[in-house]
């Protein structure tokens, strides 16, 4: 991985080790797994191909597609003991959120993703759900940007994984479906969602501030749901008036 080179991988769902997994417990009747919509559907295959391209070219991959910082680009060493020139481009604001650090990493976001965008795709549309989900996939990585530029300017490291996007759907899940029952595994009692949600969020919070978890995106976690957030608002403002 990219020689000297530390990767920050934003964290999935399970990999968080306050709230490894959230489970939807009404979710049947809100969709049928086996009928995923189509944006839905065509994000998971777009990651796992992402992905399985990856596995054989993750350096070169890492080096171009991936979120890295803002400011000059840095020489890094690749595995295989070339050279390349690492930093940020326009075009990683979005390739990043189909990069991911392992298996693990893309299961457990993909998971929620097929969990929770189904029934978002199918309140919102497939139009709102695409300009959504990307919306908070690009929040995600502006608060990302800005976090290490105003508190960790001497780090350089990459940002990928779709968890900007899936905390974005994780807070329309709680707006959209607010009394639908999640679960955290470490509280086995069904929560309402949008009570789980704001918890975990705060959670999120309190992981960040403290610098609990490093390697874990977490203010980038909160950039897509924020921005998420502010998104509904504007839309629901917008058939108000």
């Amino acid at each position: 991985m990219l020689g000297y080179l530390g990767t920050k991988a934003e964290s999935g769902l399970i990999e968080s080790a306050a709230a490894s997994i959230m489970r939807a417990r009404r979710i049947k009747r809100i969709i049928n797994m086996s009928q995923l919509p189509p944006v839905t559907r065509a994000l998971l295959i777009a990651n796992v191909l992402v992905f399985l391209i990856q596995m054989p070219g993750g350096d070169t991959m890492l080096a171009h597609f991936a979120l890295w910082p803002l400011g000059p680009h840095q020489l890094a060493r690749l595995d295989n003991g070339g050279v390349i020139t690492v930093g940020f481009e326009p075009w990683q604001l979005l390739t990043y959120a189909f990069m991911h650090g392992g298996f693990p990493h893309i299961a457990f976001n993909m998971f929620a993703l097929w969990m929770f965008g189904g029934p978002v795709e199918n309140a919102l549309g497939p139009r709102r759900y695409t300009l959504y989900y990307f919306v908070c996939v690009l929040g995600a990585a502006i608060a990302q940007l800005l976090t290490i530029q105003l508190f960790s300017p001497e780090d350089f490291y990459p940002t990928l994984g779709a968890s900007g996007g899936v905390f974005g759907l994780l807070l329309a899940f709680a707006v959209l479906y607010p009394q639908a029952r999640v679960i955290f595994f470490f509280v086995p009692v069904p929560v309402p969602a949008r009570i789980a949600v704001v918890g975990y969020m705060i959670l999120e919070l309190v992981l960040g501030v403290t610098g609990t978890q490093a390697g874990v995106a977490h203010f980038a976690h909160l950039g897509g749901a924020l921005v998420g957030f502010l998104l509904i608002l504007y839309w629901r403002a917008q058939i108000r008036r």
